[in-house]
């Protein structure tokens, strides 16, 4: 998948191209008078028009042309990067693009870049909490910004009619973002400006957006959006790849963090009964080929397969009275747990036809389980994704240079798991 991004100036193409990277694109920045390099890893490309305080008809020959370069280049995903004080011609330059992509083409207009104090409520832009007319823009020598309200600020500029989608219905979710979307694009709107005041809310309009289907969508934004939507477009449109969540911890905040991640990610757990492996018997093998052959079904449905055995209202386990009757230590009783959870996800690796992306494990003893079992000798640690949840690769084994984020039960808040998972999914080189 190849992510075309025009920008009207070369640091907004470079802030652009960071997020891409972090997305796992490889990215690059061009000026507008240069060739795109054939590069056979390059797959996000920003061309910087220097154009923002240009003629119209510099603008429209420098916005044509890079959409041009693109559509040669075989960008499936063409994105427009505008100023996050909502500086320059953006209204032309989103028209000139609209016009060369073709009818069917919509920009979808998110100026909010909440990291930055950027955000945008009731279609008004508010810069660290003030409306833009109020900063420093106001007194822009060429092209002072007058007013906040971004709807008419581009209408202004632009030959469309431009519509809102407000804070309300974004703060819902994507299928309620996706409705309005469907209603103005049905009524021939080519411009439509949405509400963001968090990152979280311009995920959920990237998630939207991808749900849209017979529509040439033009990301129109600061950055944010363009990250969002190139990586939600991603994992539409190539092969599937899946991220295994494994939990043992049965603390209350680890029950937050998969509630959590259950409603972002409409997944549904296959839920591994405890009791059955705290045991030496046969029924850890009969509840570990349950868990498996139930797991191989839900991975269908669910791009985030959670496999754990916290279930809500769930009694603790009298580990002193199996540990007596079976003659056993509690400890190791913990460990046929840890070890069944352990199992589970490696047999469903091995079998399952799907990529696996990565893996989530919650809990020092479920990894060091999984290490274990899949006969990995470690983990070579690359990166910390949060305080005290590490992401880094296995190390020989069954699954050599599978992508791995590992964290203890008590850390993070109850969006921890979640920020896992996404971070997982940057990773695009899917491990087997």
């Amino acid at each position: 998948m190849k992510v075309g991004v025009v920008a009207d100036d070369l640091t907004g193409a470079n802030a652009t191209g960071v997020k891409l990277s972090k997305q796992g694109f490889t990215a690059a920045t061009v000026v507008f008078n240069d060739e795109i390099p054939e590069m056979d890893e390059l797959d996000a490309v920003c061309i910087d028009t220097d154009s923002r305080y240009a003629s119209d008809r510099i603008v429209i020959n420098r916005v044509k042309n890079a959409t041009e370069k693109f559509r040669t280049w075989g960008a499936q995903v063409i994105c427009k990067r505008i100023d996050s004080t909502v500086r320059g011609k953006i209204g032309l330059e989103i028209d000139t693009i609209l016009d060369e992509v073709g009818d069917d083409s919509v920009a979808v207009v998110v100026p909010s870049f909440p990291d930055s104090g950027r955000v945008c409520s009731g279609g008004y832009l508010l810069v660290n909490g003030a409306p833009v007319q109020e900063t420093d823009v106001a007194k822009d020598p060429v092209m002072p910004i007058k007013q906040s309200y971004v709807p008419a600020i581009i209408g202004e500029q632009s030959k469309f009619e431009v519509a809102h989608i407000g804070l309300d219905t974004v703060l819902t979710d994507s299928a309620k973002i996706k409705a309005a979307f469907d209603s103005h694009i049905q009524d021939g709107k080519r411009i439509i400006v949405v509400d963001a005041v968090t990152d979280e809310d311009i995920e959920e309009i990237a998630e939207a957006m991808v749900q849209i289907q017979g529509v040439h969508l033009i990301p129109t934004d600061p950055g944010p959006l363009t990250a969002s939507y190139a990586r939600a477009y991603s994992h539409q449109h190539v092969e599937q790849s899946k991220v295994i969540v494994t939990v043992g911890s049965v603390t209350s905040l680890t029950g937050q963090q998969l509630h959590y991640l259950k409603d972002k990610t409409n997944s549904t757990p296959v839920y591994v009964a405890a009791e059955k492996l705290a045991t030496m018997q046969d029924s850890w093998e009969v509840e570990v080929d349950r868990a498996v052959k139930e797991a191989l079904e839900r991975i269908h449905q669910d791009d985030v397969l959670i496999i754990t055995t916290h279930k809500e209202q769930n009694d603790l386990i009298d580990f002193q009275s199996i540990a007596a009757k079976e003659n056993a230590t509690q400890d190791a009783l913990a460990k046929r747990i840890t070890d069944g959870l352990a199992k589970i996800t490696r047999l469903v690796m091995e079998q399952t036809n799907y990529a696996i992306q990565g893996c989530f494990t919650s809990g020092g003893d479920v990894t060091a389980s999984l290490c274990a079992l899949s006969m990995a000798s470690g983990i070579k640690l690359e990166d910390e994704v949060l305080p005290l949840a590490a992401y880094g690769t296995l190390i020989g084994g069954h699954f050599p240079g599978l992508p791995i984020v590992t964290k203890g039960g008590m850390v993070g808040d109850k969006k921890s798991i979640f920020a896992c998972v996404k971070y997982l999914k940057t990773k695009r080189s899917a491990a087997r």
